[in-house]
């Protein structure tokens, strides 16, 4: 893969963003992923600057005032941000995959306009429900706030380069790494 490629990769809560991602990164070691700062409190199995920066609220906004954000959008009550020297930093080190949704896609295509952006969807809305439900650490409030957001959020897929359903783990891992292979102009 060239250097200095950008991938936005985006998709409703619970769509399997995260898993999808480890499994690519797992098997193209040229990747870089941008970790994003968020206000949201960290879930038990996460851990600061490795899924999120997880900073206050106030900090968060002081970071916005300075210009850190090449993206930054607050969703579910909570701000979430893609810190551009970070980005600046990974992209001469190689092409750096993004987890962000489309609002903030929406951002970086403006800044970025060479960015691909991909969006993952789910097989259906029942099956995103059950992911949901299945994580055990969102209260059901949250649960359908999220599914709400998710119909606003698939909406928005027609804009984006690539869509692709997870409905099967590894199906969807092969149809990734295809098209960051593809975008990248390398040949099979």
């Amino acid at each position: 893969m060239s250097k200095g490629k950008l991938f936005v990769i985006s998709g409703a809560s619970g769509v399997g963003k995260g898993t999808v991602l480890k499994e690519i990164m797992k098997r193209r070691q040229d990747l870089r992923f941008s970790v994003s700062a968020t206000t949201r409190p960290p879930r038990p199995s996460e851990a600061d600057g490795r899924e999120y920066y997880f900073v206050t609220r106030e900090r968060f906004e002081q970071m916005i005032r300075s210009g850190a954000f090449l993206e930054y959008d607050e969703h579910d009550g909570n701000y979430y941000g893609t810190l551009r020297g970070q980005i600046e930093e990974k992209k001469a080190l190689g092409p750096v995959l993004l987890d962000i949704e489309p609002m903030g896609a929406a951002q970086v295509r403006k800044a970025a306009p060479d960015a691909v952006l991909v969006f993952i969807m789910p097989p259906s809305m029942e099956e995103l429900e059950r992911r949901l439900r299945d994580r055990k650490d969102t209260p059901e409030d949250q649960i359908r706030i999220r599914l709400e957001r998710a119909v606003w959020e698939m909406e928005q897929r027609f804009w984006y380069d690539h869509v692709v359903v997870n409905d099967e783990l590894e199906r969807c891992v092969d149809e990734m790494l295809a098209i960051l292979a593809g975008e990248c102009g390398e040949t099979a």
